[in-house]
C-alpha cells in the first residue's frame, strides 16, 4: 500500500494471508447485465490493511486505487472500500481464485459494478484527489452503482 506522500507498506505473500481473513457472501452485478447472487469469497479486508498500514505510519487520504498487472487500475472514495465494504480476496467458493477470475488476489467491491473489483492487484495506492481508472478514462461512470444504473459517464 502506497500513500499519497510516496511512503509505503509491504506484505509479502504469507505475512498477507497471514493476516486476519473474511468469508464474505455477495451478489456481483456486472455492468453488461448480468447478477451473480450469493458467491463466497474469503479475504482480507480494506479496513484490516488501511489499519495495519496505519501502523507503520502510512497516513490515510480520502481516494484509493487500485493497480493492477497489464495497466488496468480503478478508482474509488476510500468511503466505499472501508466500513466493511470491500476486500482483497483470494479464495473463491472454498479454493483459490483462478488466473481467470483475478487470481491470485483481486479486489472486491461488491456493492459497486464489478469493473470495480480490479483482478490481479499489485498495489494498491491512497491519493489526496480523485484519479479515472481505465475504464472510467475511457467513458465508464466514475463510480458504478448497480442500482443507480450508473455505468456511462452522465448517466445519473
Amino acid at each position: 500500500m502506497r500513500a499519497a506522500d510516496g511512503q509505503s507498506a509491504r506484505w509479502s505473500w504469507s505475512e498477507f494471508t497471514a493476516l486476519p481473513r473474511q468469508t464474505i457472501t455477495r451478489d456481483i452485478h456486472c455492468v453488461t447485465k448480468w447478477s451473480k447472487l450469493d458467491t463466497v469469497w474469503e479475504g482480507i479486508s480494506i479496513d484490516t490493511l488501511l489499519s495495519e498500514a496505519a501502523a507503520k505510519g502510512i497516513p490515510s487520504s480520502p481516494y484509493f486505487t487500485a493497480f493492477c498487472d497489464g495497466g488496468y487500475t480503478t478508482n474509488l472514495p476510500l468511503a466505499d472500500v472501508t466500513g466493511g465494504k470491500a476486500w482483497i480476496a483470494f479464495m473463491y467458493d472454498g479454493k483459490p481464485l483462478p488466473p481467470e477470475h483475478g487470481g491470485p488476489a483481486r479486489l472486491l467491491v461488491p456493492h459497486l459494478y464489478f469493473w470495480k473489483s480490479a483482478k490481479w492487484v499489485r498495489e494498491l495506492r491512497l491519493t489526496k484527489s480523485d484519479v479515472p481508472g481505465f475504464w472510467e478514462s475511457l467513458g465508464y461512470h466514475n463510480y458504478g452503482d448497480p442500482w443507480r444504473e450508473l455505468r456511462y459517464a452522465g448517466d445519473e
